[in-house]
């Protein structure tokens, strides 16, 4: 792997045509395509800014300009998975030639990432589906809902408090969220701006959200990174998942929840050593 330049460090940002916004880094001849996790996409400020950049270090040094792309802004209300796909098929074949080398889809982008594979499996080489399965659990879906009311309300100390019940679960580590929810609100919330009603769009596409019937139309080899500990995709839904996508790949991070499998090293070196099979 190479040295990253100087260059290739500083970000780009802006908004495509169509009302998708990115963050960008590298000018290397491979394209990687990043969907972020939700409900809501807001291109990455501060201290989560220089935390996705950290993560995204091995795949710059590997040749690769890296693209984070939120979903559009001004969705309808009653925009799908299925819908936010088509959104990205057609960034690709508008902004990057039809094709991206690699796509990683996180969480909720997971969860569009499942049907972009299904719907348009000429638009990238290779894609790994992180954190994510055909199902979210029912506690994950109760905290997104009221995470997703905190933003669309404009409370960002009260999401940043609920963004800690994904680190902090139960009742009794409710005054302890509440200790932190500020803090967290300041670090990794700051800056986000995302459009009330398209919050609200997502978490209603979550809430509905179930990919079983989609996954065998799969027809491109799938890596599927899963936490073992994930409450909010849980166990054997990631299995079942795997299962019904008829080439899939499933690497398990043990001990692992949600947060912390996401923001695990070892995501880009799989990932990588993925992309890199013939």
């Amino acid at each position: 792997m190479g040295r990253v330049s100087t260059a290739d460090r500083e970000p780009r940002t802006g908004t495509f045509p169509n009302g998708m916004e990115y963050l960008s880094w590298g000018t290397g001849p491979k394209t990687l395509l990043f969907i972020p996790g939700g409900p809501g996409s807001s291109v990455p400020q501060g201290m989560l800014r220089r935390m996705f950049r950290q993560q995204f270090i091995p795949f710059l040094e590997a040749g690769y300009a890296v693209w984070i792309v939120t979903r559009r802004r001004g969705m309808p209300p009653d925009h799908t998975m299925a819908d936010m796909a088509d959104d990205y098929a057609a960034l690709i074949a508008g902004r990057f030639g039809g094709r991206v080398d690699v796509v990683v889809a996180e969480s909720f982008g997971g969860m569009v990432g499942q049907y972009l594979a299904a719907r348009h499996p000429d638009a990238f080489g290779r894609i790994a589906l992180v954190v994510t399965a055909a199902e979210l659990s029912d506690w994950g879906k109760d905290v997104d809902a009221r995470m997703a009311a905190a933003l669309a309300g404009g409370d960002t100390t009260g999401a940043g408090t609920v963004f800690a019940e994904y680190m902090l679960p139960g009742r009794r580590m409710l005054w302890l969220r509440r200790l932190i929810g500020p803090l967290i609100s300041r670090r990794l919330l700051s800056g986000a701006d995302v459009p009330a009603q398209d919050v609200l769009t997502e978490v209603q596409g979550e809430m509905t959200f179930n990919s079983r019937e989609v996954l065998p139309l799969i027809r491109r080899p799938v890596l599927l990174i899963c936490g073992g500990s994930d409450q909010f995709f849980l166990r054997d839904v990631a299995q079942e998942t795997a299962g019904l996508i008829p080439d899939c790949t499933l690497i398990w991070y043990e001990g692992k929840g949600h947060l912390r499998a996401a923001s695990s090293g070892s995501v880009a070196r799989d990932v990588l050593e993925y992309a890199g099979r013939a």
